[in-house]
């Protein structure tokens, strides 16, 4: 049975010791509910500890060291030549306008990419024991539990009786870092609430693939909530979850 394809280069990282605490902690708690990623991890770790074994790794010769110590150092690469004088101003310019171009459509690029981990995640979440690490609809239980986990806490408000229960929470990562996630339903739909540091990042709300996205900031951090529910009921969420955050 395979490992989940988001866990794979996590589950070798974690082998070979190249994550962070948190991502370490993040890993460990995905493998202890998924016989997949667990069985890969023994897999992974079998192989390392044979790899290590006297006999199996393979020593270069001492006549091939040697050679390589003789090679003649490479000389440098020649100066680019000059550009005519006529040319100069048009390439000016055309360095002029691409620059422009990138500096407009950078900010839409991070902003498309970071909406589509936002929804990769909240699908990936979706599947059979990925969804909660903390199961609960006490925001007393959910809110201590990121304790340690991350530097920061996150508000958990509790929605049940305006129709978005909480169930729980759980780490996930986004953009790299790892972040909190908090969950609520809405019928038998979910959303996901997620928050990061962040400061002087504007409100904004879109549709993509079918998700609605709703993005906030509020005391330092930045909140992303997204489901497949309308963006209208979402929006509705959004106004509940900051009114009683505060």
């Amino acid at each position: 049975m395979p490992a989940c394809v988001d866990q794979e280069l996590l589950l070798g990282g974690l082998v070979d010791g190249e994550l962070d605490a948190a991502n370490v902690a993040l890993v460990e708690a995905h493998v202890a509910r998924c016989e997949a990623c667990r069985e890969a991890l023994e897999r992974l770790q079998a192989v390392r500890s044979l790899l290590a074994s006297d006999g199996v790794r393979h020593e270069a010769p001492d006549g091939l060291r040697r050679r390589i110590a003789e090679l003649p150092e490479l000389s440098p690469a020649r100066a680019p030549r000059r550009l005519p004088g006529w040319l100069a101003p048009g390439v000016g310019g055309a360095l002029a306008a691409a620059l422009a171009m990138v500096a407009f459509t950078g900010p839409l690029q991070q902003q498309s990419a970071l909406d589509q981990q936002i929804i990769s995640s909240h699908v990936r979440s979706l599947q059979p024991g990925h969804l909660i690490d903390v199961q609960t609809s006490n925001r007393h239980v959910v809110k201590p539990w990121f304790n340690g986990k991350i530097d920061f806490s996150p508000p958990v408000p509790e929605l049940a009786d305006r129709g978005f229960p909480l169930v729980g929470g759980r780490l996930d990562s986004i953009g790299g870092k790892t972040v909190p996630a908090i969950v609520y339903k809405r019928r038998l739909h979910t959303v996901n609430v997620y928050v990061w540091p962040s400061t002087n990042a504007r409100s904004r709300e879109t549709v993509k693939d079918g998700f609605a996205i709703e993005e906030w900031s509020n005391g330092g951090l930045r909140f992303a909530a997204v489901s497949d529910i309308p963006a209208a009921e979402l929006r509705q969420f959004h106004m509940l979850f900051v009114a009683r955050s505060s």
